[in-house]
């Protein structure tokens, strides 16, 4: 799925702000915490910039689900069930889960978002 240059553009002068980072790392492949090394304390700042740039309203438990990582309904053993899996698809219709699906260990929900799926989630609030 693309993205809109524009989206892109003010979604990276967000990131390059908030985290730190040179402008030639924000990637559209890039993920949030692993590659761009985005705490939760960050995230925080992002949304801000995110909100003000684009005259939205972001809530937290749309970027993270915290319910679907933390209920037993959800989560067996360490990894999201196949009903979390879809309740994810459901409330992140934006996000590319196709990688976490193969491995859907809740340790590594963090490092699952990217700068695309971050675009996108900006153009669906802003649609």
């Amino acid at each position: 799925m693309q993205v809109s240059e524009d989206v892109f553009s003010k979604v990276q002068a967000a990131l390059i702000d908030a985290l730190g980072v040179d402008d030639d790392e924000v990637t559209p492949e890039a993920t949030m915490v692993g590659d761009l090394g985005a705490e939760s304390i960050d995230f925080l700042d992002i949304v801000f910039k995110l909100e003000k740039s684009f005259g939205i309203k972001v809530a937290t438990e749309d970027l993270f689900p915290k319910d679907i990582l933390t209920e037993s309904t959800y989560v067996q053993d360490g990894k999201v069930t196949a009903t979390g899996i879809a309740e994810l698809k459901k409330r992140m219709p934006w996000a590319d889960l196709s990688k976490f699906e193969k491995n859907p260990r809740v340790q590594d929900f963090g490092d699952l978002l990217t700068v695309s799926d971050l675009c996108r989630y900006v153009e669906s609030k802003i649609a």
